[in-house]
């Protein structure tokens, strides 16, 4: 299935008609599908490369050495989480995969709340650097892709800056390692939706993305190299009293000839501020669509939802 496309160059443009053109083709596509490709996303190719190269790098590195980097305490919110620790919501199996976690570093003398300090991989010299790198690249291509949101829900174009500035956002780099055995199931990562705001996936090494689509079938999701999948989150469906729904998906086995073969993913998820109030825009209720969810802020729901699946007690 190829997910709708759309160019972020025309909404940063300054052409007013080119800008609420782009606006009405992404909100559309949230609406429809709740996944659509990004070009021109602003976030450089060998960036990218330097990332993936580094990220493969470090899940190369032996299990103790990896073990070093995972801080329990700190429920998977930095550094390395190590294979099957995290579930899906309702799932009690563990999902195929291990995990390495770069979180916020705070600017501008913050003190709202306290962020752990990211995890120092002493063993590849760039790794750090080039995380804060694309934290940061990221977080700008997210907040634009925002600003077209807050737009198309009617909101003043910035209503969404200051709670993602110094937001909880997270940089996850996935590894599903090589599959050994019969697996006990056909999926790596079972059927999920995210729980920030939106997420931005940058290509992933292999095949193996579903979404659910309206008609409850699985289809494979395609994107073009150059391109970044944004998805709507959970916080955003939340807010929007399910205009904008979050899409369920999965990551399924490969065939069995590419069993040998790890997968890499790196998603990066958008998270506001804890402070930032999920209460439903009033805006988005009427009478055929109630208020389906009780207020909470989105701390408080990242807090429900990390132990849901198993990375908090």
């Amino acid at each position: 299935m190829a997910i709708p496309s759309v160019d972020l160059a025309e909404f940063l443009t300054g052409d007013p008609v080119r800008k609420a053109a782009f606006v009405q083709q992404l909100g559309k596509a949230y609406e429809e599908v709740g996944f659509v490709a990004v070009k021109n996303h602003g976030v450089p190719d060998e960036l990218i490369a330097d990332l993936y190269k580094y990220v493969q790098e470090f899940f190369s590195l032996p299990s103790d050495q990896k073990r070093k980097y995972e801080i329990p305490e700190l429920a998977g919110q930095r550094g390395y989480t190590s294979f099957g620790k995290e579930h899906a919501k309702g799932s009690d199996a563990p999902d195929l995969k291990e995990f390495f976690q770069y979180g916020q570093v705070p600017r501008d003398n913050f003190d709202e709340e306290e962020y752990p300090l990211n995890v120092t991989v002493n063993q590849i010299a760039a790794f750090n650097a080039t995380f804060e790198h694309a934290y940061r690249e990221f977080e700008k291509s997210g907040t634009a892709l925002l600003q077209a949101i807050a737009l198309y829900l009617g909101l003043e174009e910035h209503y969404f800056d200051e709670y993602v500035h110094n937001g909880n956002s997270i940089l996850r780099s996935i590894h599903y390692p090589p599959i050994t055995s019969e697996p006990k199931s056909a999926i790596r990562a079972e059927q999920h939706e995210d729980i920030n705001l939106i997420t931005l996936l940058v290509g992933a090494s292999a095949d193996g993305l579903q979404i659910l689509t309206k008609q409850n079938e699985w289809v494979g999701v395609t994107s073009l190299p150059e391109q970044i999948v944004v998805n709507v989150g959970d916080m955003l469906q939340r807010l929007t009293n399910n205009k904008l729904r979050s899409t369920t998906h999965r990551v399924v086995n490969p065939a069995r000839e590419l069993w040998h073969t790890s997968r890499f993913s790196i998603p990066f998820f958008l998270h506001p501020k804890s402070s930032m109030s999920l209460k439903c825009l009033t805006s988005c209720i009427d009478a055929d669509h109630p208020k389906a969810y009780p207020d909470a802020t989105a701390g408080e729901y990242l807090d429900e939802r990390l132990r849901e699946i198993g990375l908090k007690k």
